[in-house]
């Protein structure tokens, strides 16, 4: 079972659509349940108000930072909490290219309230800085659509580029490994090192092994 994890941002004001995106991932995931995915969708409601080292909103950060997806929805304004959900995922995405990160914005905007607009405003800025364009919705029903036409996507590459891109000192470690190496020390020893093959042929004796890391014959 492949389990993908996803975290949605957004203020209280969009109370409903949080709600909404939570009922549209749940019969997501059962559809895709017999193809092996499970979507697990964390939001900051799941989350228990106790008491916790560095504050609630620490560990809020410590599952954007383990998340897969990370959503983000914006409407009259993103307030203090919600853009550092956003740093958190954006600084995790910079460092091993995940999560995944969406940024919805509903439109047209109600509000009148000067900070609440220049929060939004600002927000939108910083994007634009970063390169990472917002996808405006107007309702429920198109944020569901899109949403879910890029998780179609995804899923039919197998959801392959979620996965973190190879270690290249790793990857080169094997490059490097000729699977088998022979050297010889002190006098009349052999050392073996590294050997895979089944069995290993030394003048007129014959050794059986499977693998050998190190192995000496004398």
């Amino acid at each position: 079972m492949q389990k993908i994890k996803l975290f949605l941002a957004s203020s209280s004001e969009l109370k409903a659509d949080r709600e909404q995106f939570e009922i549209f991932i749940y019969r997501k995931c059962k559809a895709w349940f017999e193809r092996g995915v499970f979507l697990y969708l964390d939001i900051w409601e799941d989350f228990l108000d106790v008491m916790a080292a560095g504050g609630l909103q620490s560990e809020y950060n410590k599952v954007i930072r383990d998340c897969d997806i990370f959503v983000l929805l914006a409407f009259n304004k993103v307030g203090k909490y919600t853009a550092e959900e956003f740093e958190q995922a954006f600084g995790q995405f910079s460092e091993v290219q995940k999560p995944f990160i969406f940024t919805y914005f509903k439109v047209p905007t109600t509000t009148t309230n000067r900070e609440d607009i220049q929060s939004l405003w600002a927000f939108e800025d910083k994007l634009k800085e970063l390169k990472h364009y917002k996808t405006e919705y107007q309702n429920i029903e198109g944020l569901r659509e899109h949403f879910g036409n890029q998780l179609d996507k995804l899923a039919a590459d197998g959801f392959a580029k979620l996965q973190p891109a190879p270690d290249s000192k790793q990857e080169s470690d094997q490059k490097a490994d000729p699977g088998t190496t022979a050297t010889v020390s002190g006098e009349g020893n052999k050392v073996y090192q590294n050997i895979k093959d089944s069995t290993i042929t030394d003048s007129s004796k014959t050794y059986n092994i499977e693998k050998i890391e190190s192995a000496r014959f004398e």
